[in-house]
């Protein structure tokens, strides 16, 4: 019996549940009467439970679903999804203006701090093409541990003697009974461990830049959140996406247009999904965190709202600043933290998580407390997997080798934090030289995807098509 993930209504139900908790509502009274009908938790770590509900607890369901998005918010004004209303929150991505235009205030100064003062040069194809390596090889680092709980991350890679984490994981070594317990993601086993590697194999971490290379190439920095949508419907197979991305192209499919789609019954809303889209809203706005986080925003508003959107424009401001080389790790995650609303969830996590990773030398304890802190959240979560990523980037002062291999051994959603993690430390980098030959050579500057004509692209390749969208805006009328 097929049982399409991320989608049945019995199973988004008990997601809702949890995030009506999280984001301000009172959600007690509406489980109640799912419990008394016999509905059941949703499923720990997979996409679907095992067996069809009943035509009676679909159908209740998907009423309580309706129900409890109805529920009034106490978060509601702290954590808008608005653009405007985000900006009222937030002077310095009020206060700067989008590609094109001025950035210089009156006497010569910035017009706001953290905005750019001048068009920033665009990032050299080396420094580009390390982003893109980084972004695999973090991807590649995590898959075969996606899902696994963390404490299963760390026996695996002692038994191996990789542990703290320095390299690939691999099976050869591991007791069979460890493995047993264990099993190595299923999906990602194959083609991620040491052993296996041969190239970088598709994943939805590299699909979404690639989809967003389409998107700029097509539309340039104006595009709208319809032209994502239309764009995700001509180019993205549906089996490709998961979580809110699943959730918003079958809104789509059913005549919901943006952003209701991020909405109607999607409890994966603040979830990583919109944080894995940003890079390439980096990439093409050095300097100006504020541009980047803006077209984050249209982005991720097809799929999620406040913290699942908030994490977007985030890593979309990190990663602006680093493309310039200019700036250290911990002024990147300062700027991005100004372009969100300073009272969100999402703020005091990566406050937090700096401070944890300032505070500890080993990062172990770091990445403990942060799972007592977050131990309410789904491993996919935007919230605790954003915190997870900043607080490796702060712990390795940015260092490529050391920030992937803490955000991996961290666990949660180990494939997207390494994918992101990579990204930014290897901007920082500055060429592919720089990045140790053990995390590029098994990838062979080659990619495998199902999106548009890139299966097989090379890395230089996408570095010379990325840096030539950092022009589209000087270029048009």
């Amino acid at each position: 019996m097929l049982r399409l993930t991320w989608v049945q209504p019995e199973d988004l139900l008990g997601h809702e549940l949890r995030q009506a908790t999280l984001d301000g509502r009172e959600p007690s009274a509406i489980a109640a009467r799912w419990r008394a009908a016999g509905g059941q938790e949703a499923p720990l770590r997979a996409g679907a439970s095992p067996d069809r509900a009943s035509r009676y607890l679909r159908q209740l369901a998907e009423d309580l679903l309706d129900e409890l998005a109805d529920l009034p918010s106490t978060l509601e004004d702290q954590e808008p999804t608005e653009l405007d209303e985000i900006k009222t929150l937030c002077p310095k991505l009020r206060a700067c203006v989008p590609p094109g235009a001025a950035r210089v205030g009156a006497g010569g100064t910035p017009s706001a701090p953290g905005c750019a003062t001048h068009p920033a040069p665009a990032p050299t194809q080396a420094r580009l093409e390390a982003a893109w390596l980084g972004r695999a090889a973090g991807c590649l680092l995590g898959k075969p541990v996606e899902k696994l709980p963390l404490h299963a991350i760390r026996q695996l890679a002692k038994a191996t003697g990789n542990w703290p984490l320095t390299t690939w994981f691999t099976a050869q070594g591991v007791p069979e009974e460890l493995t047993r317990a264990y099993p190595w993601n299923r999906r990602s086993a194959t083609t991620s461990l040491a052993e296996n590697i041969d190239g970088m194999p598709e994943d939805d971490d590299l699909n979404y830049p690639l989809l967003n290379l389409l998107l700029l190439q097509r539309h340039g920095n104006n595009f709208t959140t319809e032209d994502v949508a239309a764009l995700w419907l001509d180019e993205l197979p549906a089996g490709r996406t998961f979580t809110a991305e699943r959730i918003a192209y079958r809104n789509l499919l059913t005549g919901i247009d943006p952003p209701h789609t991020a909405r109607h019954r999607n409890p994966f809303r603040e979830w990583i999904g919109a944080l894995i889209r940003a890079d390439v809203h980096g990439w093409t706005n050095p300097g100006n965190p504020a541009a980047a986080a803006e077209q984050a925003h249209r982005d991720a508003t097809l799929t999620h709202t406040a913290n699942g959107v908030y994490a977007a424009m985030f890593t979309a401001a990190v990663i602006a600043t680093a493309a310039t080389g200019t700036q250290d790790i911990h002024t990147c995650l300062r700027t991005g933290l100004t372009v969100i609303p300073p009272h969100s969830r999402l703020t005091k996590a990566i406050h937090h998580a700096i401070q944890l990773a300032e505070d500890h030398s080993d990062f172990e304890t770091v990445v403990d407390e942060l799972h007592t802190t977050y131990a309410d959240h789904h491993w996919v979560h935007a919230i605790p997997n954003t915190a997870l990523i900043t607080a490796a980037l702060t712990h390795a002062n940015g260092d490529f080798t050391t920030s992937i291999c803490r955000a991996v051994s961290g666990g949660w959603d180990t494939d997207s934090t390494g994918a992101t993690t990579g990204s930014i430390a290897a901007l920082l980098a500055g060429s592919p030289t720089a990045l140790p030959d053990r995390w590029t050579t098994p990838l062979k500057n080659r990619l495998a995807t199902s999106v548009g004509d890139f299966n097989g692209t090379g890395f230089d390749t996408l570095a010379h098509l990325t840096r030539a969208l950092t022009h589209l805006e000087a270029s048009r009328p």
